[in-house]
This record gives structure tokens, C-alpha cells and sequence, in this order.
């Protein structure tokens, strides 16, 4: 008989004595507290952890064993988390979240420009850190069904069920978190949001920094406007938040070619 579990950080198990992990996941920081009390949190709560104290070694285990997320620090010795990130980015699309030792809010938005889902600031609750680790899995797996089985407008192409984006038949190398946020609007054309309710619907979170959408919707401008500080597609409605407007030509679902 199956026995399933609802308590908070258990594992599904579907024998006695086996248990599903709920992901894999690679935690990288050249602190050995950090590793070990990720690491424990992240088992706790269901996860099969790898770890690596240093980029060349975090690089040689994502590439042995694909992990559905990374847990990154920043300040590594020798290649530093930025590089780690682009490296691994070069393989395909795979949540991080980057863990920082300082609040400054360059080396944040930084981050987040380099193409992480999220970031924590040390010292951090390991609470906290599985908290991200459980959104932003479940915001990556979200079986998406598109309706119709293309969104367009404006010259931009996206597939959402093979994760596709194109702009004038150009492929766009959009991360996990720009392809949904430019699926979310192009499935609202003209609807205005407020960043708490993009953070919401396209991130998953009812908490966090509203900063990460400002920095995804500036990396979305210079990937899909012709001039990002004058952009024509996602504007800037003031005391409220974004919206995305397509040319009176440009339907919904329809595809510009």
C-alpha cells in the first residue's frame, strides 16, 4: 500500500522503505557550514543534494549529473559565480537560484542579469532557502498548456511547450523566468499588472524582492524592443506596474511574419 505523506519536508514514498526524491539539486559555496546546513535542509525536505566547493568542480558535477536547480554563491574563489552561471547557462536552461554574502543591491541585480531565478542574501534561513528551492521548482515544472499552440505578436514567436521564442525568425535566448514572463504577457496584451501580481503569477511567490521583476522586465526590453529605452512593446504604466502593447495589427495568438 502506498503511503504518502503530507508532512512539511517529507519525501513521497511508494514502498515501504523507498523514497521518490523531488529533485535533484547541486549546492555550490566554498564554506563548509553553508555546504553542510544546505545540504541537511535540502535532504530533509526530499532532495537528492550534490555539492561542490568551487566552480571547476561545480562544473564537472553539472555536467555528470544535470541537476533540475543550482544553488550558487556568488563570492567563489578563482572563477566566480557570475562565470559559474554563464558556463552553465551555455548547456541550456536550468534554475539558480545565487546565494550572496553582501545586501549590496548591485551584486543582486547583477545576479539577476546573469540569468538567476532568485537569490538569498547570508546570512540566510535554511527554512528559507528550501522555501525558494520548493517555488522555483514548481514554477519550472508547470506544464503549460498554451492555447493557441503558438503566442505571437509584434514579430515574436513563442512555443511555450518546446520553450521556443523567435522575433522576426531570429531565436531569442530568453532564460526560464523571461520566456514566462513574456508568455504571461503576450497572453494579456494590454492588461496592466503590478509587479506584486507578476511576482505572483509569473514567478509563483507571495513573498520576495519586487526589485527581480524590475531587473527581468529591463532584460526582456533588450532582448525583444528595437530600442530599450524607448520601448514599444512592454510599457511602463507609472503608479502601477507593466503592460504589454501589441500594434493594432497584432492580435493575440497571431504570428507576424
Amino acid at each position: 500500500m502506498q503511503n504518502i505523506s503530507s508532512a512539511p519536508g517529507a519525501r513521497v514514498v511508494t514502498s515501504p522503505g523507498h523514497a521518490v526524491p523531488r529533485g535533484r539539486v547541486l549546492v555550490v559555496d566554498d564554506d563548509p557550514t553553508v555546504l553542510e546546513v544546505a545540504t541537511g535542509y535540502l535532504e530533509r525536505a526530499g532532495y537528492d543534494v550534490d555539492h561542490a566547493d568551487a566552480g571547476p568542480a561545480a562544473l564537472a558535477r553539472f555536467t555528470a549529473r544535470r541537476p533540475d536547480l543550482v544553488v550558487l554563491d556568488l563570492m567563489l574563489p578563482g572563477m566566480d559565480g557570475f562565470e559559474v552561471c554563464r558556463r552553465m547557462r551555455a548547456h541550456g536552461a536550468v534554475p539558480v537560484i545565487m546565494l550572496t554574502a553582501r545586501g549590496d543591491e548591485d551584486d543582486r541585480i547583477l545576479g539577476l542579469e546573469t540569468g538567476a531565478d532568485d537569490y538569498v542574501t547570508k546570512p540566510f534561513s535554511p527554512r528559507e532557502l528550501v522555501l525558494r528551492v520548493d517555488s522555483v521548482l514548481r514554477r519550472a515544472r508547470l506544464v503549460q498548456v498554451p492555447s493557441p499552440a503558438t503566442l505571437g505578436g509584434a514579430g515574436l514567436v513563442l512555443e511555450p511547450s518546446a520553450r521556443r521564442a523567435s522575433r522576426d525568425g531570429r531565436d531569442l535566448a530568453l532564460t526560464l523566468r523571461e520566456f514566462d514572463l513574456l508568455a504571461f504577457f503576450l497572453g494579456r496584451p494590454g492588461q496592466a499588472f503590478t509587479r506584486e501580481e507578476l511576482m505572483r503569477e509569473v514567478w509563483g511567490w507571495d513573498f520576495g524582492d519586487l526589485s527581480t521583476v524590475t531587473v527581468h522586465v529591463r532584460r526582456l526590453r533588450g532582448k525583444v524592443e528595437d530600442d530599450p529605452a524607448r520601448p514599444r512593446l512592454i510599457q511602463t504604466v507609472w503608479g502601477v506596474g507593466y503592460r504589454l502593447d501589441l500594434p493594432a495589427d497584432s492580435a493575440p495568438g497571431e504570428l507576424n511574419r
